[in-house]
């Protein structure tokens, strides 16, 4: 078993839901519980998007429960030659024969508490990737394609029901509140995903940092849970590091290890 695999696995499992049951009119999924030791990881592709890495992760722990049949995975949905989008999942529930449509999401987000609607406040480390936005991209466009005549026949083909579908997400992600903020009020958002901080340059140039030892991790490591197993960097060696990553326009996560267990923080 891949250890890389292992930990993102794990990772996966650990990330809260960003809310249970409905919110916003979108159904939450409720993972089933998987057991792990009967799990074989198979190899997941390193040189895609950690989205779609997730999605391979996803659908292993899907396989590997009873409670779940995987009947669509990743299907296209096509116009003549046109693609009109892609269906993440579409699931029967074994105890009752439902029929679920489900989408996946995986997300990392830092909170602006100056903006006043919590749905407003999140938004990806460079500010581009609204929670919003993508929570209306769900809710119009991606369970509105099953109800496209388009949708429909590639139900239709592959002989799944186009009849009684529950439409539900399962949206994951790791929140970052401000360095040194105030308690932030994020209902009805689930705060359990809040996993660290982020901090401005100037902030980790402040002595507080100075003291302690650092780890960027790759893209495909940022689901993984903070572990010692790494090459760590000092202080100083993380500094030019970030400097060079934040003119190339790429916000960083690093592992601050101050204690017992590294934390998570990005800028």
């Amino acid at each position: 078993m891949s250890t890389h695999v292992d930990r993102q696995i794990q990772g996966f499992l650990e990330t809260p839901p960003l809310w249970t049951k409905t919110q916003f009119g979108i159904e939450q999924f409720t993972f089933p519980k998987v057991d792990l030791q009967a799990l074989t990881p198979t190899p997941i592709p390193q040189k895609i998007r950690l989205g779609h890495q997730m999605e391979h992760v996803c659908k292993q722990l899907l396989d590997a429960s009873p409670a779940y049949e995987v009947l669509l995975y990743n299907e296209p949905v096509r116009q003549g030659k046109q693609t009109l989008g892609e269906i993440d999942y579409i699931l029967r529930e074994t105890a009752t024969d439902q029929i679920i449509h489900l989408e996946l999401t995986y997300k990392f987000y830092i909170i602006d508490p100056q903006i006043s609607e919590p749905i407003h406040q999140l938004m990806g480390p460079n500010r581009r990737d609204m929670f919003f936005t993508k929570m209306e991209k769900i809710k119009n466009e991606q369970f509105g394609l099953l109800h496209d005549p388009a949708g429909q026949k590639t139900l239709a083909e592959k002989g799944v029901p186009t009849q009684n579908i529950q439409h539900q997400t399962c949206y994951k992600a790791q929140l970052f509140e401000p360095y040194q903020s105030d308690p932030i009020n994020l209902r009805p958002l689930n705060p359990q995903c809040i996993v660290g901080y982020w901090l401005r340059l100037e902030d980790l140039r402040a002595t507080d940092f100075q003291a302690y030892e650092f780890y960027i991790p790759y893209k495909t490591e940022w689901v993984v849970p903070p572990h010692e197993d790494v090459a760590w960097m000092s202080y100083y060696e993380t500094l030019l590091e970030v400097n060079m990553r934040l003119l190339k326009q790429n916000a960083p996560m690093l592992w601050i290890k101050k204690g017992p267990l590294p934390l998570k923080s990005v800028l």
